[in-house]
């Protein structure tokens, strides 16, 4: 962590802060609107030229425009910035972009078609909250959530539905391996199947630092579920902290990831404790366990992030649970079919809008 770190404080564009330069970069990440009404993505800076000087290298930045921008991972641009120094630890620099960009690359066919998916979702899962929800539980996409109802769902405890979590991943994930009994029959085969489609859902809903630490704990979940053997669970959730951490050091010192790590934890150690010792009906203990366990190792973080902890959230947990899987599968197979098939998109959607509208 420490030479990526020195890396970037060391870089050539740290050199030029306050500076007003031409740059060339690949975009990361897809432009969103900040609560200021800014545009805002990551990029890969190749080149900059500046007193007549061009440098060339790979470093990550943050770029913000004042304009709509419709790009896609991977196309290249150019543009005229002023370059400020950025708190954000996981980039060099920020590039402040007041006119147009000049788009040098179109995008790829792989990069066009999941883009088509993601704006299909987005297209046709309506208005209100209900349909802000539909496509962040989905693909991630929550450039319609209002920043009232992210702190409505944080404050009842279901701000991991609010995006792609661990559980969608889960529930993806269980989905495509049932689906791969009736094409494959060997086992292993499978598993494979699914991992590989794994990849290309976190292609789908970006690989951000919240989507590749939530594959992560979804595959210790998937091989706990698969392998049916509890002593193979917490190795493979130390595997995947220290996959995660190596491949991304930033996200140790991120609160998302301690609470990620706890949750699966939780489920992992004490929600099986929790549900042979509850005096319930088996299947009440059962839907009471996950939460109550996930609230329980996350209590610490919860109390130092907002200060307070709400009890309230394991029965709105509760209550949400039932959902959360019909809305992540059907709105699933809806955004694979809105580039070719949008009457069918518009009846999975109205499907889907009326658990979407209870959990709101």
């Amino acid at each position: 962590m420490s030479i990526r770190q020195a890396s970037l404080e060391n870089s050539e564009i740290t050199k030029h802060f306050d500076s007003q330069l031409d740059f060339t970069a690949q975009v990361i990440t897809d432009p969103s609107q900040t609560s200021t009404g800014n545009y805002s993505f990551t990029a890969r800076l190749l080149s900059f030229e500046i007193d007549e000087k061009l440098f060339s290298l790979r470093v990550p930045i943050r770029i913000i425009s004042k304009q709509e921008l419709e790009l896609l991972p991977g196309q290249t641009v150019s543009a005229t910035a002023r370059v400020v120094q950025t708190k954000e630890s996981r980039v060099a620099a920020l590039l402040l972009v007041d006119e147009d960009f000049e788009v040098l690359t179109p995008p790829s066919r792989w990069a066009a078609s999941l883009g088509a998916i993601r704006t299909g979702l987005r297209t046709h899962s309506g208005d209100g909250d209900a349909g802000a929800l539909i496509p962040g539980m989905v693909l991630g996409d929550t450039s319609k959530q209002t920043a009232e109802f992210k702190d409505q769902m944080k404050r009842s405890g279901l701000t991991h539905l609010v995006a792609v979590s661990g559980a969608n991943f889960a529930i993806v994930s269980s989905f495509v391996l049932w689906c791969m009994q009736f094409v494959i029959r060997r086992k292993n085969y499978r598993i494979i199947a699914t991992a590989i489609a794994l990849a290309c859902f976190i292609a789908l809903v970006r690989p951000s630092p919240s989507v590749l630490r939530a594959a992560a704990m979804a595959a210790v979940l998937l091989s706990a579920q698969v392998t049916k053997r509890k002593t193979d669970s917490l190795p493979a959730l130390g595997f995947a902290i220290a996959a995660v951490v190596i491949g991304d050091p930033w996200q140790s010192r991120d609160a998302g990831f301690a609470l990620s790590v706890l949750a699966t934890a939780g489920l992992l150690l004490f929600a099986p404790v929790i549900e042979n010792h509850l005096p319930t009906h088996k299947k009440l203990a059962g839907a009471l366990a996950p939460p109550i366990a996930a609230t329980v190792f996350c209590a610490p973080i919860l109390v130092a992030l907002s200060g307070y902890l709400s009890p309230m959230s394991i029965f709105a947990n509760l209550l949400a649970a039932p959902f959360v899987a019909p809305i992540t599968i059907v709105g699933f197979i809806a955004a694979l079919v809105s580039p070719i098939a949008p009457a069918l998109t518009s009846l999975l959607v109205f499907i889907i809008r009326v658990p979407a509208g209870l959990i709101v």
